[in-house]
């Protein structure tokens, strides 16, 4: 078997253009071995992945012994502690997503429009009045969801600095083991204390979770830590890669200020163009499975799905190493799929079509103020993504 490192896992810094995926994640699917020496398959073709990730036959259970983890810190952090839904798998998975399930549906979401604009709004004023050139992302792209999913949440903005942080250095593969379980306890401990501070609040998820009585506080803070940093790090990071690519594709650009009417299928395709997950979703094999095309998967191997790969397959989306706002690009795995496609969904996608919406009319002359190659990405990051996104305008 091939080894993690020539697979390049973590992923490496993409070859030539950093908005593909990584360079060792276009060959065919393959068997490899892991750092800790369990076998695991990287799978590569769309429609595999996709049965994989509806298939009860692979687990997501992140305590299974053979679970996937790229790396040890990935380990320490995940297999120590009490997980959120998202390292489940049914019944338990769904008993925990369905009370969260009604806050973000896509009516509840509809009714939040007026107000996501508004703070679109009010952020890029501030942004504008500062002067230019600003860092889009510390300015605009990390504000935006962050102020949307506390407000959701319920959880004080005022301590943004403090989450933001705690969740950089959870996601950043290249800190030394032990800083990220330090970020870890450091997340789950203040949600603990919002959650309690809330009791008898009705407002916000936090609070209704821990009102319920049949959650442990380990159980509420596990939840809503998953919630607070997807609910603002994948679209802070989508929201400056769209931009950016965007920037790199003028034309793109314009078609969509001259009808943003676009701006719905266009966030589509820049969720397929972009996709900000490219260390694999992992899974565990709970039988032997014939995935066909000479893919056989035995009973505990692991599985990483890379969706970034998938989402440029050339038989689903044509001419796919191309952006085209103007493309249907619905079937993406973006948000994944199957039982354990993103809750938030509906969510990020209104946020993607307002901001970048509101981005493109009201700063026509919006451009980069760096070459693009001073640009730096987040290699290290398991959601990919920019440190700082230096515009002028």
């Amino acid at each position: 078997m091939t080894t993690a490192e020539q697979l390049g896992l973590p992923a490496p810094r993409p070859a030539g253009c950093p908005f593909d995926p990584p360079p060792n994640h276009r060959r065919a699917s393959a068997r490899f071995s892991l750092w800790d020496g369990n076998p695991c398959w990287l799978l590569t073709d769309y429609q595999q992945i996709r049965t994989v990730l509806m298939d009860r036959r692979f687990s997501a259970d992140a305590h299974h012994p053979t679970f996937p983890f790229t790396n040890p810190v990935a380990r320490e952090v995940i297999a120590t502690r009490k997980q959120s839904f998202l390292r489940m798998d049914d019944p338990e998975h769904s008993r925990l997503r369905r009370m969260m399930t009604t806050d973000f549906l896509i009516k509840k979401v509809d009714a939040l429009r007026p107000r996501i604009q508004r703070i679109v709004d009010q952020t890029l004023d501030e942004m504008i009045a500062t002067g230019s050139p600003a860092d889009l992302v510390a300015r605009f792209a990390l504000p935006v969801p962050s102020l949307v999913i506390c407000e959701l949440l319920g959880v004080p903005y005022a301590d943004h600095e403090f989450f933001q942080e705690q969740g950089r250095l959870l996601l950043d593969t290249s800190q030394p083991l032990g800083v990220p379980q330090q970020a870890m306890d450091a997340l789950t401990g203040y949600l603990a204390e919002v959650a309690a501070a809330k009791q008898g609040d009705p407002d916000g998820v936090i609070a209704k979770l821990a009102a319920r009585g049949d959650l442990t506080p380990e159980e509420v803070a596990a939840n809503g830590v998953l919630l607070l940093l997807a609910g603002h790090e994948t679209t802070a990071n989508m929201t400056s890669l769209s931009t950016v690519a965007l920037l790199r594709h003028p034309a793109q650009a314009e078609r969509l200020r001259q009808d943003p009417g676009l701006i719905l299928g266009a966030v589509e395709e820049l969720l397929r163009y972009l996709t900000i997950v490219h260390t694999g979703v992992p899974r565990v094999a709970l039988e032997r499975v014939d995935l066909g095309g000479g893919v056989v998967v035995e009973e505990g191997d692991g599985v990483l799905c890379a969706i970034s790969t998938a989402n440029r397959d050339p038989e689903l989306f044509g001419d796919a190493e191309q952006l085209d706002v103007e493309r249907d690009a619905r079937r993406h795995l973006a948000f994944g799929f199957g039982v354990h496609q993103c809750l938030g969904q509906p969510l990020a996608r209104a946020e993607l079509q307002i901001a970048l919406g509101t981005l493109l009319r009201r700063l026509p002359t919006l451009r980069l103020a760096v070459p693009f190659e001073e640009l730096r990405f987040r290699t290290e990051a398991l959601i990919y993504g920019l440190h700082e996104l230096p515009v002028a305008w």
